[in-house]
């Protein structure tokens, strides 16, 4: 092989050195035109890499690259940011990717977002042998933001419109950039208040891509527009978009505070210690809540009435919260001038500040009562005068008690504690005074005891607090002096129980009525009288009270109720005007046998060719009672020979059955019944039972021609006799 040929003369080395500058001029100015040729090509916004793919290492270092980034936004990149998915990582001011930390596990991708006031785009590190994790919120944030942009072209940058902005309209409030401009396209915007209600409000010029607002807006209505952005070509196909357009209304200070609850009531017992909360109000404010238009601050800025002091009250400023800032002293129901103050609240929003907008409402605080007045007589002692004998209202006990009449610290509840020995009297509370009506509830009595003393005490229904105590005059003496009245005698025993036999003799003494006069010391005589005899059987001597009989006793009377009969007297005394007592009698009757029995019915019908002979069944009934009484005894007259065609037969001790002993042709017939009761002696009665016998055809009786025979059996029986002997 043939070895290359060397220089070796210095002619031949310049020579050589001199090709070597050329070459090396040619790449410098190679360079020089590329980049000046670069320069002449349109920019385009955005990476100019968007894709890396590096492979999974054993741990990412701190502060050690990833990769390089490199974003242009043709326009300088003014306010140039970047946001990285995984928070380990960072981009620093070189455009490097780096770990903040050492990361063992960063997934299978990081997402870069650059931005800046033209323009955005999103960058993405693929890691080769990267474990799969959910996809990136940050990915998903960057792909809904209204700064991302799937493509470069369009940018747009969200706007913020103050509300009720004066006219005239419309306005210019943004602009959409292309930077592509290519020939023939139009903008085109779409959403809620542009082609959807409220139509119209927004509108873009086609071509320059300028926003206008076209009416004034309301943030209290809406408070913000999501819009799309598109761009068309000439036919009206889209050629970029949509992109997300989000407008914000910006809040002015135009709604007062509101108090949507008021007016407000609320309660606070006197007394209350200083710093006690009474309420709380709220207002609300329509606007934004971020914003100091909202930011409200309460105060009192009228107190009605404004005594005994016009700050009686205090209100959180920003709480709303309304508490006592007085001591307990002036909190005095009884002292205070009313028992319910009105105040003026104001509400005011730019945090209380005098540009601040206003709105007002009216609490009533009503001071509330507790027990602390006991309550006391109006006198130390009360007279009361009472007949003996009457009972009701004697006096009304009056009291004094500062507290509220409407409750239970002023109501009142009274006791007898002495002198009430024979629990003659009670009280009560008359509900519309408060006044206590002692009453007499058993009739007095002059000659046991002429007068009474009673010790009444006074309470509240409600206790007192715990610093006040009842006093002295909370109990008071009543002095009771009896009348004396002439009162009626008194029977005694009342009533006066004995036991007769009815039908003893006229003029027989029954009993005596002893009656006494309770005015033993007048020494008045006594008199009787009849007062009520319904049956007019009895007489009272008038001077001794004895009793006697005018009229036989019958305990079968229909004045003898379960065999008493009770009749009541008079005792008349002397006095004037005369006093009259009633004393009642009541007289157990024993019975006699003074009634036989009688029997039903007395009446009977049967059919003539009856197979069955049973007549009817007699019944028995006696006034008396036992044992004068059942069990009867039934039987046929046997003196007129019935016993040969008729037959009676005992079913029990009220009951017989009558029956035939052979047919009897169609005819009346009298059967003659004796029934005897069981006294001693007993008591008999003869009945006779009218018996028709009857034809019966077809379910059909038929007694007419019965009834027109009358024949009895005695007669019949004389005129079997009478045929004898004339054969």
């Amino acid at each position: 092989m043939k070895s290359p040929l060397v220089p070796s003369s210095p002619a031949a080395k310049m020579e050589q050195g001199r090709s070597q500058l050329m070459v090396t001029v040619a790449l410098i100015l190679a360079q020089v035109l590329m980049r000046a040729f670069a320069e002449d090509i349109e920019c385009r916004p955005g990476f100019q890499q968007k894709s890396f793919t590096i492979e999974q290492p054993s741990e990412f270092i701190e502060d050690e690259p990833v990769v390089t980034l490199y974003f242009d936004d043709c326009s300088g990149n003014e306010k140039l940011t970047f946001d990285v998915s995984n928070s380990d990582f960072k981009v620093d001011s070189n455009g490097t990717l780096i770990a903040i930390k050492n990361v063992t596990d960063a997934g299978r991708a990081i997402f870069i977002h650059a931005r800046t006031t033209s323009a955005d785009e999103m960058a993405e590190v693929f890691i080769h042998g990267g474990k799969e994790r959910p996809k990136s919120i940050l990915k998903e944030r960057f792909e809904n933001s209204v700064f991302f942009r799937q493509k470069r072209s369009l940018v747009v940058s969200p706007l913020s419109i103050p509300e009720k902005q004066m006219p005239p309209f419309p306005k210019f409030v943004g602009k959409v950039i292309w930077p592509e401009k290519l020939e023939g396209f139009k903008f085109h915007l779409s959403g809620v208040g542009v082609d959807l209600e409220p139509k119209g409000t927004f509108k873009i010029n086609e071509e320059t891509g300028d926003i206008l607002v076209t009416r004034e807006l309301d943030r209290e209505k809406i408070a913000s527009y999501q819009l799309q952005v598109e761009a068309t070509d000439i036919t009206g196909k889209r050629i970029e978009g949509p992109v997300h357009l989000d407008i914000s209304v910006i809040d002015q200070n135009d709604n007062r505070p509101s108090f949507r609850e008021g007016p407000y009531t609320g309660y606070i017992l006197e007394g209350s210690p200083t710093g006690t909360s009474v309420m709380h109000v709220r207002a609300e404010d329509a606007d934004d809540p971020l914003t100091a238009n909202a930011a409200l601050r309460y105060s009192i800025i009228q107190q009605t009435p404004d005594v005994p002091s016009p700050n009686l009250f205090y209100i959180d400023p920003e709480k709303g919260d309304i508490v006592t800032v007085v001591s307990p002293t002036l909190l005095d129901r009884e002292t205070l001038p009313t028992y319910e103050y009105e105040l003026l609240i104001e509400a005011r929003d730019m945090a209380g500040t005098d540009v601040g907008l206003t709105g007002t409402a009216t609490a009533t605080i009503v001071i509330k009562d507790k027990n602390d007045h006991a309550p006391q007589f109006t006198k130390e002692e009360f007279q009361a005068s009472v007949t003996e004998g009457v009972t009701g209202v004697i006096v009304n006990l009056t009291v004094e008690d500062k507290d509220d009449t409407t409750t239970g610290a002023w109501r009142t509840v009274y006791t007898i504690i002495n002198g009430n020995v024979r629990q003659s009297f009670e009280i009560h509370t008359n509900p519309d005074n408060n006044e206590g009506m002692l009453t007499v509830v058993k009739p007095l009595d002059y000659e046991y005891s002429a007068f009474h003393t009673l010790l009444i005490k006074v309470e509240n229904e409600d206790p007192l607090i715990p610093d006040v105590a009842y006093g002295p005059r909370s109990t008071a003496t009543v002095q009771i002096t009896v009348l004396d009245a002439n009162e009626p005698p008194i029977f005694y025993p009342d009533p006066v129980t004995v036991t007769k036999q009815e039908n003893i003799a006229i003029g027989s003494v029954i009993s005596t009525m002893n009656a006494t006069d309770p005015d033993h010391l007048q020494h008045q005589a006594i008199q009787y009288s009849v007062h009520h005899d319904p049956a007019h059987w009895l007489n009272i001597n008038p001077k001794n009270g004895i009793i006697n009989t005018t009229a036989m006793l019958d305990r079968e009377s229909p004045f003898v109720k379960d065999n008493t009969y009770t009749a009541s007297f008079l005792a008349i005394d002397s006095g004037t005007p005369p006093a009259t007592g009633t004393g009642t009698l009541i007289i157990t009757l024993e019975d006699v046998n003074d009634n036989p029995p009688s029997v039903h019915p007395d009446v009977a019908k049967v059919c003539e060719d009856s197979r069955d002979l049973n007549v009817v069944i007699l019944s028995a009934s006696d006034k008396d009672i036992s044992p004068n009484t059942d069990p009867f005894r039934f039987e046929l007259n046997k003196q007129t020979g019935t016993d040969k065609t008729w037959k009676i037969s005992r079913l029990n001790n009220t009951h017989a059955q009558l029956s035939l002993l052979q047919n009897l042709k169609k005819a009346n017939y009298n059967v003659p019944v004796v029934v005897s009761d069981s006294g001693k002696p007993p008591l008999s009665n003869s009945t006779e039972i009218k018996v028709q016998v009857c034809s019966c055809k077809k379910n059909k009786m038929d007694c007419s021609s019965a009834s027109a025979l009358h024949i009895s059996v005695t007669l019949l029986i004389f005129f079997s006799i009478f045929s004898l002997f004339c054969l």
